[in-house]
């Protein structure tokens, strides 16, 4: 097996276990702990991104003098161990302890991006970047599946006993690899490792204007995440983990969808001009979820969906237009801080949100920060917004 597809096997696996736990963790820290406040769920969430965020870097230095595959034995090892530990802790403070120090191991495999981005040549970083996009919405679905029919089927506390049987198999796969290709424990470049935080004087512009945009729209779209399996269960009446889990996992499903179709149908808009657009039907679906309607918040949740795929998908080609390929990487890392801080103020906006309005009110929320994208879109890009705008009036770049 080569590296690159063994890598892509463990991407899949890692992503598949480490989300299972993310759509149920209000129901989780109730069933295993007796805990039912929203807060305590996302200052939870927070914390773990914050873990994720700081330990990045660390690791990367780290890599810089020790192989990534032999470093991924190490820090899987640990995960597994930890989780084994989690799995079995009955006491609230010792499992945020434990976990979260799991998190800071489970953080090295963020590595695995650039990675293999080393081991591709430059014109085909593109297509390697839309490949893990699936990836990630893959094993999005397959988490969300999972998780929701472990929560049905068996005690929360298992989620993490099958996150830890998922280390494990990363950690055969690494020795695998390592035996069967002879690599050595060194770093191979310490250049081309490290993906450290540049100095902020050495950002460029369009960095921050498209880290800000990521951020409010990362906010937005998480504020929605943490309790919308409770919302969902709550409207529909039905107590269901696996429905819930696939009504959270519907934007995975229509990423799919999207993937095929842009591969089809290339479209003549242009990134600013599709995000400009996406935006509109991101605010429509969240109005329509924030009616406590079955029937409704299906329909609002698909096409929320699709706007959700389209901005994601064209920031990073964005991106990559207005980046050089030498800069891939960091350009990509310091994005990639934006949108973690996003995440973590919508965790806590979230719950302040569910603990102190209607469920509903996450939904309206995140309308309004998807309005501020789009202001801030405009005010950064109108000139390519306004490009050849009058030919394009196609519904995504989507040929008709």
């Amino acid at each position: 097996m080569k590296i690159k597809t063994s890598l892509i096997l463990i991407t899949i696996v890692s992503v598949i276990c480490d989300t299972m736990v993310l759509p149920f963790y209000p129901r989780f820290f109730l069933e295993r702990f007796a805990v039912d406040d929203p807060l305590h769920t996302g200052l939870y969430i927070a914390t773990s991104c914050v873990t994720v965020m700081l330990m990045f870097p660390l690791w990367a230095r780290v890599a810089k003098r020790v192989n990534e595959l032999h470093l991924w034995v190490y820090t899987q090892i640990a995960s597994a161990v930890l989780g084994l530990s989690c799995f079995y802790t009955q006491d609230l403070l010792l499992f945020w302890l434990l976990s979260q120090i799991m998190l800071a191991f489970k953080a090295s495999y963020l590595l695995i991006y650039p990675y293999v981005m080393r081991l591709e040549s430059q014109d085909k970083h593109l297509n390697m970047a839309s490949l893990f996009s699936v990836l990630m919405h893959f094993g999005a679905i397959g988490g969300a599946l999972l998780g929701g029919a472990i929560m049905q089927w068996f005690a929360a506390r298992y989620l993490y006993l099958i996150m830890m049987m998922g280390d494990l198999l990363q950690v055969a796969v690494c020795v695998y690899l390592i035996r069967a290709y002879a690599i050595k424990s060194a770093g191979a470049n310490e250049q081309s490792s490290s993906i450290g935080i540049p100095s902020i004087g050495a950002w460029p512009r369009y960095v921050w204007a498209l880290g800000l945009l990521s951020l409010i729209f990362y906010l937005a779209a998480f504020t929605i995440r943490p309790f919308l399996v409770l919302y969902w269960s709550r409207i529909a009446g039905v107590d269901d983990q696996i429905i819930a889990g696939f009504m959270y996992s519907i934007p995975g499903w229509v990423a799919l969808l999207g993937l095929y179709v842009s591969y089809r149908h290339k479209g003549s808009l242009n990134g600013y001009q599709r995000i400009f657009l996406s935006l509109f039907i991101c605010i429509l679906g969240c109005f329509m979820q924030a009616s406590e309607a079955p029937a409704w918040f299906i329909f609002g949740r698909i096409i929320f969906a699709w706007g959700l795929f389209q901005i994601t998908v064209n920031l990073e080609v964005v991106l990559f237009e207005l980046s050089k390929p030498e800069r891939f990487a960091a350009d990509y890392s310091r994005v990639h801080i934006f949108q973690n801080i996003g995440v973590i103020a919508a965790s806590f906006i979230s719950a302040s949100l569910f603990s102190t309005l209607a469920a509903s009110w996450t939904f309206y929320t995140a309308a309004g920060a998807f309005c501020l994208t789009l202001i801030l879109l405009v005010g950064f890009y109108r000139d390519k917004i306004l490009s050849d705008l009058p030919r394009h009036w196609k519904f995504l770049g989507i040929r008709s």
